[in-house]
């Protein structure tokens, strides 16, 4: 006797797992493998990202769930790294807490990242500020750039 999971085809096994697509418009668009990664990743990813850098001053708002409550949480500090890409991309958030270092990993996509606000933009000459970590008091300081102000029409 057969055994008709064995006779099946790998793609079916795919298409027969995912909830959010039906197999004949997968098979339609010539969509496989991967790309149903993608489609599906797409559909998680928000519609508007934050505009922020490496070395901002920035408030991360978090929604926190304690018990059946939710709040909004705001996380304030500098952008000291940012990595990955499409759905998967993180930013770390490094703030100095009573003499401790605190540092977050954030992703950008994430449904608990509420906004994420600019306070402060400084220069900066990295991609990544792993410095700052060593560094303690005036040594930490960076060199703060002239904000762009906006045109009133009158």
């Amino acid at each position: 006797m057969k055994n008709p999971l064995k006779e099946q085809r790998s793609e079916d096994l795919i298409y027969s797992k995912s909830k959010h697509f039906d197999k004949e418009n997968f098979i339609n668009l010539g969509v496989h493998g991967m790309n149903m990664v993608d489609l599906i990743e797409k559909e998680n990813m928000k519609k508007e990202i934050p505009q922020f850098r490496v070395g901002d001053l920035v408030d991360v708002h978090v929604n926190i769930k304690e018990g059946d409550k939710e709040r909004v949480q705001i996380f304030n500090g500098i952008v000291i790294a940012r990595k990955g890409g499409g759905n998967r991309e993180t930013f770390t958030v490094r703030r100095i807490v009573q003499g401790e270092g605190v540092e977050r990993v954030f992703p950008i996509h994430s449904p608990h990242v509420v906004d994420v606000k600019v306070k402060k933009s400084y220069k900066v000459r990295r991609a990544k500020l792993f410095y700052l970590r060593e560094k303690s008091g005036k040594a930490a300081r960076l060199k703060e750039l002239p904000r762009k102000k906006k045109k009133e029409n009158s």
